[in-house]
């Protein structure tokens, strides 16, 4: 017997429906590319959402076209995340951090129909359009008066000029909620990026899933504010729950130094803030020396990579913000589990719930995990043992486009290519990534516990931990730090920091003092390329 219930199904454009009639009136505010400050509302952003539409369907664009992006967050970019989805092609958010040669390759492997640009990336896009065999239009998201004369780039539009011919009178076309509705090809550090396809039926499910108390708890009285680029994994789907919600939404643009993020939560009276710990690395570097406080945020959901204790612990006991550690991948939507307590939880020390939350957090509802041996066989959680993290769920990957890379599935499962432990109350902890880990006399030590331990420390200011080979352990760890501006920290210094720290054995075997590690597209540590850099390296005595 089946169930007397309506069936609808779940597409992008249902949000930004509800959004307007639910919550017409609740602000996006955006620092623009111009420089300056932008308002407006969702009641404006579906009437605009829906003129993309109108104006895509005039380029007799077919559905399933994927339509490129490489701009920063604001509210053009809000408006093609729902005109183009909505209208049943496929958004294929680009990152303006890669090559050019990248760009181009990925360009052309989505078989991109449309590219749409901030004008800050206009020097990139004259790198590689001439490379692109399958873009036919590229629009600056710009007014027409400020489109460039000379961009080089032929029949160059102005997205103002794009739309502004196109009514807003529009009805979403209504289709299968299995449906394409974007991509993100990951930022892999070997061979060619490969493409997770989202549907909108997944990306409605990561939507609630987000927005649940125990994951982001965002609501119609948040003011957020997404850092995380929306060209990185959909800005980790905020701007989707934020429509679900109802929530104000403040986007900051190119603006991602300390000082013009602080400003713009004060301004904005930020309550939720979300991004990758280097963003908030120059925001607190920026608000220590000038005595500043938070007078409106409340919670940070930091992610990316792992926060380091020292940041959580700035950001709780000084300014009183609560950090959500999450855990994701560009293959999961990306939201896998966040860490928050639960009710057994709240009588304990500060210090006691302290050791909860550094961990990456507990699986979300819609998320299946487990941790495997060598063996392929499941291990106990008892937040000892430690192997391989393995993930399912209705919005992870179950294959690349085009088939890329084969089939990504373990009996079912996806590995993530992390090392991990979970404890017996689900709490899973990152203790590494599987090419990352460091294997001494026949035990493993964590790079990311040798790294979070050297932050600690006053005078530096990154640190990352990689194993070099040694003719009796295998392998040893050393530490390449970066010291802060005008700080002074000696090797010996740093290595007797350790002590108490860690076991005697995991404390590295030297520190190499470099001027910059190199980061990847989205801001995570290249340790194959710090690996490069350090080849010809040898320990102290070897």
């Amino acid at each position: 017997m089946l169930g007397l219930m309506q069936s609808q199904p779940l597409l992008i454009s249902s949000l930004i429906d509800f959004a307007e009639r639910h919550h017409g009136d609740a602000e996006i505010v955006s620092r623009r590319v111009e420089g300056d400050i932008h308002r407006y509302t969702y009641r404006d952003v579906a009437s605009r959402s829906r003129q993309v539409a109108r104006a895509l369907d005039a380029l007799k664009l077919q559905f399933g076209d994927r339509i490129a992006t490489l701009a920063w967050n604001g509210y053009r970019h809000l408006e093609l995340y729902f005109g183009v989805s909505g209208s049943g092609r496929v958004l294929h958010t680009l990152n303006p951090r890669l090559h050019p040669d990248l760009v181009s390759w990925i360009a052309n492997h989505a078989e991109d129909q449309v590219l749409f640009f901030d004008l800050s990336f206009l020097p990139l896009v004259q790198a590689f359009h001439a490379k692109c065999t399958t873009i036919k239009h590229y629009i600056a998201l710009c007014d027409a008066d400020k489109l460039p004369v000379d961009s080089g780039i032929p029949n160059l539009s102005s997205y103002e000029a794009w739309i502004a011919p196109h009514s807003a009178n529009y009805s979403w076309p209504s289709f299968d909620e299995n449906s394409a509705s974007s991509m993100c090809y990951t930022s892999g550090t070997t061979g060619n990026p490969k493409a997770a396809l989202y549907s909108h039926r997944s990306t409605i499910l990561h939507a609630y899933a987000a927005a649940l108390p125990d994951v982001m708890c965002l609501s119609a009285r948040d003011s957020i504010l997404p850092v995380v680029p929306m060209f990185h994994v959909n800005a980790w789907g905020i701007p989707y729950s934020a429509a679900l919600t109802g929530a104000k939404l403040v986007f900051p643009g190119p603006g991602l130094d300390g000082k013009s993020v602080y400003e713009l939560i004060e301004n904005e009276k930020v309550t939720y803030a979300a991004g990758v710990p280097t963003v908030w690395q120059m925001m607190l570097g920026h608000m220590k020396p000038a005595g500043l406080k938070f007078s409106t945020l409340k919670r940070t959901v930091i992610g990316g990579s792992a926060c380091p204790p020292a940041m959580i612990h700035a950001f709780q006991e000084d300014y009183g913000v609560e950090v959500l550690h999450a855990w994701g991948m560009t293959e999961m939507s990306p939201l896998g589990t966040l860490c928050t307590l639960k009710n057994k939880h709240l009588g304990m020390s500060k210090d006691e719930q302290m050791k909860i939350r550094l961990k990456q957090g507990r699986a979300i509802y819609g998320m299946d995990m487990k941790i495997v041996g060598e063996d392929g066989k499941e291990l106990v959680w008892d937040g000892k043992a430690y192997g391989d993290l393995h993930v399912k769920g209705p919005w992870i990957v179950g294959e690349y486009f085009k088939g890329e890379g084969g089939n990504p599935l373990i009996n079912g499962w996806f590995p993530t290519g992390d090392v991990a432990t979970i404890d017996a109350d689900g709490y899973m902890q990152i203790t590494d990534r599987s090419k990352d880990v460091i294997k001494s006399g026949g035990e493993w030590i964590s790079s990311i516990d040798i790294e979070n331990i050297a932050v600690a420390h006053p005078a530096v200011a990154m640190a990352a931990c990689i194993g070099v080979r040694h003719p009796k352990w295998d392998e040893r760890p050393i530490i390449a730090v970066v010291k802060k501006p005008g700080a002074e920290v000696t090797r010996e210094e740093l290595i007797k920091f350790y002590e108490g720290k860690t076991a005697k054995w995991q404390i590295p075997d030297d520190v190499v003092f470099v001027d910059a590690i190199p980061l990847g597209a989205t801001g995570k540590m290249l340790k194959t390329r710090l690996r490069e850099q350090l080849k010809d390296y040898t320990l102290p005595g070897v």
